[in-house]
Parts: C-alpha cells; structure tokens; sequence
C-alpha cells in the first residue's frame, strides 16, 4: 500500500497487545456460549459427549488460531484473512470470501448479535420484546427489539467512525469486564451453587450417548453410537464453534495494529486460549450446578435441566439456582455486556476487509476512502445499513445457519494457504513460523474438513450448508461484474 503523505488520512498504529487481546476476546465471547450448551446436551445426551464436543471445538479453534498466525505475521495488512486468500490463491477465492464475509458472515453476525442484546435487555425493560409488534402488516413484522437492534448498530457503528481509538476504549473496558464477569460466574458457581443430585446423574454415566429432541417437537429418545455418534458431535459443533468464532477479526485490523508481526500472532494465540479456558470451565459449573437431562414441560430449573433450560438459556438458569431470581437479571446484564462488546469488535474488524477490497477495485470504489479520524468510516456505514437491513428483514438467523459451513471451509482453505506459500514463496519473510508445522495445520484441516463433510450430509444440516455454498456459488457472477465495472484486473 501505497505510503500516505502526512496531510493525508492513513490508519494510525493505536492497537497495542492488550487492546489486540480484548479485541480478540470481546469478538468472540457473545451470546453464544450463554445459550448453545442446551442444543449441544440435546444432541450427544451426556455430560461426557458435551465436555468432549467442546474440548474438541477448544482444540481446532487453538490449531486454527496458531496456525493462522504465519500468514497474519507474513501479511500483517489492512483485510486480515481477504489479504492472506489472495497472496495464496488469487483474487477470485479472495473476493468470494469477501463476498461471504459481507453478504452475511460478518453483517449477519452484528445483525444476530444486535438483537440477542435487545431480547437480554427484555428482562430489564418488558418494554423490548418481539411480542411488542410496533408495525405490521400481512408479510412484515417490525418489533421493539427490532428497533433495539439497528438503534445498536448505528450507535456503535458512529463511535467507531470517530477513530480506533474510540473503538478499541470500549473493547478494552467491555472485554476485562465481561472476562472478570465470566471468571466470578465460574468461582460462584463452584462455591455456593454445587449440586450434588445433579452431579451425581450427570457423572454416573458419562458415556451413553442418546439424541433427544428439540422443545416442541413430539420424538422419543434415540440411543446413538459409532456412525451416528460422530455425525451428532459433528452437528452439535455447530453451535460450539460458532461460540468459538471470530477469533481472527483482529487481522482485519493489521495495518492499526503496534508491531504488528509479533502482536497478530501472540493475541490470537492468547485470546483464543483465555476464550477456550473460560468455556470448558463454564460447562463444567453447568453441569455442577444442573442436572444434563430434563423435560421441557417441567416447572422448574432442575426439572427442566440443561436440555431444556427456558429458551435454551442455560447460564441464565445456573444464575438463578445459584443467586435466585436476581440471577436472571445479573446474568442479563452481563449478556448485554458482553453482545455490546462483541459487536464493537465485530463492527469494528469487519469493515477493514471491505476496505482492502475496494482498494483492489472488487468493491465499491467509495469504501476505499479514510475519514478524517483514519478509519474506513463509508465501509462502516455500509457494513451498518446491510446489517441493519438483515435486522429489518428477519433472515439474519437463517442466513446464519445457511454460511456456518462457509465460514469453516474459508478456514481451511486460508490454513491450506500455509502449505500453499510455503512451496510458492519459501524465501519470504516469515516473522512466525505455524507451531507444529506440518502436523498442526494439517490436523486442522482434516478435523475442520470432516466438520465440513458432516454438515453436508447430516440430514438437519444438509440442505442449509448447500444453500451455504450457494450463497458462496452467487459472488462468481458479481465478481467478474465488479471486476469489469470498478476497473479491478477479473481474472480467475
């Protein structure tokens, strides 16, 4: 990239490694981990299963995270992953990948992390619920928390648009207290909220694994083992690694980042492993605290146990065992917390990506320009429309469910780009070398691939992961168009 004359707007090196941390941090703990523990004990229907489903999600997200270090520390540019697929692979994978990241990965994400904040904030304020319809009509719904969610976006998009500077003081006080708040969930949980009825059910047998079903749906228990055992860990996985994601935000941010070879690849490797530490210790106070089974007509917390705990909020019922009803409100607080601070990060990295695209003429020319305050401030706002418009429309939940295999095969190919470069460009700089290289990157890709292949042929997720490749399938035709139209060199 060309050097910027002083009178010019550039980005300015503001992120150091504790704000890099917090940044990886705050992006990857939302929602997710308060909420897809009850899905995950549906699926697998034991305590063994549920610990090992997130032990393994632990293990591939640190491989991804180390391993993805190379290419971050070779290419410690504005676009993070967008940079790393194109210097392996060209331009078309790295614009289908940007495509994705912006028609739903990343917008989708804000979009669904917005409104958790906003149906979190219900509890508080009754106010804010999708019962409350502000506007109707024969095929549109349009809810408070709706409205909660896109006021979300464009606040924080707006703070964001001020500098780095102003985004990464609210990642850095939302993330240490969300972590702080995590870490005395767990220590309270151990200390007063022990139960040794359920920890008695749900250690005596750790290893029968049975497939129960959803709330509302009339199906017996299913018994599962060999085969059908490892399809159902591969789709509860889903909800695991999803919790587990966007741990590679911060390289979107490369060019704002100190010292940015050593800084990329120590806070992913340090975020990625504070996040993984926190979530296998929070299941295991779920489970102390809880009992796995339970009947989704039961009238209280054990009855109804992690399996179908109301609403799939699991860390809202082990608050309320633990500190009574005040619980449900603390636990509020502490999701609001932690949806602001993960869409901060999110709004933040995401539209560094659509910047360094448009700089390769494959994106709106506009979202190539600085504002005053040296961030992207027209691919922010870009970013906060589309989202809010996947608020409006009420497609952000399936529009996720449809890209979770998108995301994961990105992974892959960005981490196959390792052994890509390694061929193509032996003698370039490599500030960091993949640890375990070739045998950790190359377990990621093969642990990451199968997760790939159980979605495609697992029959509840086969037609979304598809439609997945569909949506990837649809950025062919926009790219030779954008490539002709912006003046970027289209070729394959």
């Amino acid at each position: 990239m060309t050097e910027p004359q002083p009178d010019q707007p550039h980005f300015k090196r503001a992120i150091n490694l504790f704000d890099a941390i917090m940044l990886v941090t705050g992006s990857m703990i939302g929602s997710g981990i308060f909420i897809v523990s009850a899905d995950i004990a549906r699926q697998v229907g034991s305590a063994g299963w549920l610990l090992v489903v997130w032990l393994l999600t632990g293990f591939i997200t640190m491989a991804g995270a180390i391993s993805y270090g190379e290419l971050a520390s070779m290419f410690p540019k504005v676009g993070g992953q967008y940079v790393y697929l194109r210097e392996a692979f060209g331009r078309l994978t790295a614009f289908l990948y940007g495509w994705t990241l912006f028609l739903v990965i990343q917008t989708g994400v804000i979009a669904a992390v917005a409104v958790a904040f906003a149906k979190f904030t219900g509890v508080l304020l009754p106010y804010f619920s999708v019962k409350n319809l502000l506007f109707k009509t024969v095929s549109f719904e349009f809810s408070s928390v709706q409205l909660l969610a896109i006021v979300l976006i464009i606040g924080i998009t707006a703070l964001n648009a001020q500098g780095v500077r102003t985004g990464k003081i609210i990642q850095n006080v939302l993330g240490s207290t969300k972590l702080v708040a995590l870490a005395l969930l767990i220590i309270f949980g151990v200390a007063l909220g022990l139960n040794h009825e359920a920890i008695s059910a749900n250690f005596a047998d750790l290893w029968t694994a049975t497939r129960y079903p959803a709330p509302g749906v009339s199906a017996a228990p299913l018994p599962i083992s060999g085969y059908s055992l490892v399809i159902a860990i591969g789709m509860a996985m889903t909800g695991s690694l999803f919790s587990s994601d966007s741990w590679n935000n911060i390289g979107f941010a490369g060019e704002e980042i100190q010292n940015p070879e050593r800084t990329l690849v120590r806070s992913m490797a340090i975020g990625t492993a504070i996040v993984t530490a926190l979530y296998i210790l929070i299941n295991i106070v779920y489970l102390l605290v809880l009992p796995l089974h339970g009947a989704p007509e039961a009238a209280t917390l054990a009855g109804r146990g992690i399996q179908y705990a109301t609403d799939d909020r699991v860390a809202t019922a082990v608050a309320e065992s633990v500190l009574g009803k005040a619980g449900a409100y603390v636990m509020a607080v502490l999701i609001m917390l932690s949806t602001f601070g993960a869409n901060n990060g999110i709004i933040l990295s995401g539209s560094r990506a659509y910047f360094a695209m448009a700089k390769d003429g494959l994106f709106f020319p506009g979202l190539a320009q600085l504002n005053g305050a040296g961030v992207p401030g027209r691919a922010l706002w870009a970013q906060c429309l589309w989202a809010c418009l996947l608020c409006l429309s009420g497609s952000y939940g399936q529009l996720l469910n449809y890209v979770m295999f998108a995301v994961i095969l990105f992974y892959v190919v960005t981490i196959i780009g390792i052994f890509v470069l390694r061929r193509t460009r032996p003698e370039a700089p490599r500030p960091y070398r993949a640890w375990g290289y070739p045998l950790v990157p190359g377990l990621y890709v093969l642990l990451a691939s199968a997760f790939c292949i159980i979605l495609l042929i697992a029959p509840d997720t086969a037609e979304f992961s598809r439609r997945g490749l569909g949506l990837v399938a649809l950025g062919l035709p926009v790219y030779f168009l954008f490539g002709r139209r912006f003046g970027g060199k289209a070729e394959a």
